[in-house]
């Protein structure tokens, strides 16, 4: 197994907990969030800010570039508003974790930043409104209704973040290897597909 694995997800269609699994199976590290502890620890920007911005796309980032971000890291990057400062510490991170060998990363443009490697298999989870409202509702102990408005105010972030920061629209099926509709897949037949997707990939 030499492969890395990016998973883009819709809210709610288990995207963290299938790809905690599909890492596990494969004794492969996962990235998630602990993309933002390292970056900050990198960068020297304090975890918080990271927080603050993870997977958002400011409106004052959104007026003030667009199109994709070619810039490199290193000096001119303390030049940039600090939302384009969080993202290129994040692209430097995930850069060095694909690296240092087969790993699983959820979100954070990773299918973007990794466009170019070729031992990579980008997935992308979605789910049907209802299958993720009732999961939503579970996993965060929400209501029905405050379930849909997490889908929809989330959704859209992760969508302007995507389209701000990377070349392309966020789901488009032409930036993914591999698209799993979740709906009738428990976490562990999802991961169990995208493992043997890869298996596949690489002629096992």
């Amino acid at each position: 197994m030499h492969t890395i694995i990016t998973i883009g997800r819709e809210y709610g269609s288990g995207g963290r907990e299938i790809g905690k699994l599909v890492a596990d199976k494969l004794n492969i590290p996962f990235y998630d969030k602990e993309i933002l502890t390292r970056a900050a620890e990198e960068s020297g920007l304090c975890p918080e800010v990271f927080e603050q911005h993870d997977e958002k796309a400011s409106v004052g980032g959104l007026l003030g570039m667009g199109g994709g971000m070619h810039v490199g890291v290193g000096g001119a990057s303390l030049q940039l508003p600090l939302n384009q400062r969080v993202f290129l510490a994040q692209f430097d991170a995930i850069m060095k974790l694909a690296a240092e060998g087969p790993c699983v990363i959820v979100g954070r443009c990773a299918d973007y930043v990794l466009r170019e490697r070729d031992n990579v298999a980008h997935v992308f989870l979605y789910a049907s409104e209802e299958k993720r409202i009732q999961r939503i509702m579970r996993v965060e102990q929400v209501s029905r209704e405050k379930a849909r408005e997490l889908i929809k105010k989330t959704d859209k972030q992760r969508r302007n973040y995507y389209n701000f920061f990377a070349d392309g629209n966020w789901g488009m099926r032409s930036n993914y290897d591999l698209m799993l509709r979740t709906d009738d897949l428990t976490p562990e037949l999802a991961a169990s597909a995208i493992i043997a997707f890869v298996h596949m990939r690489e002629g096992e």
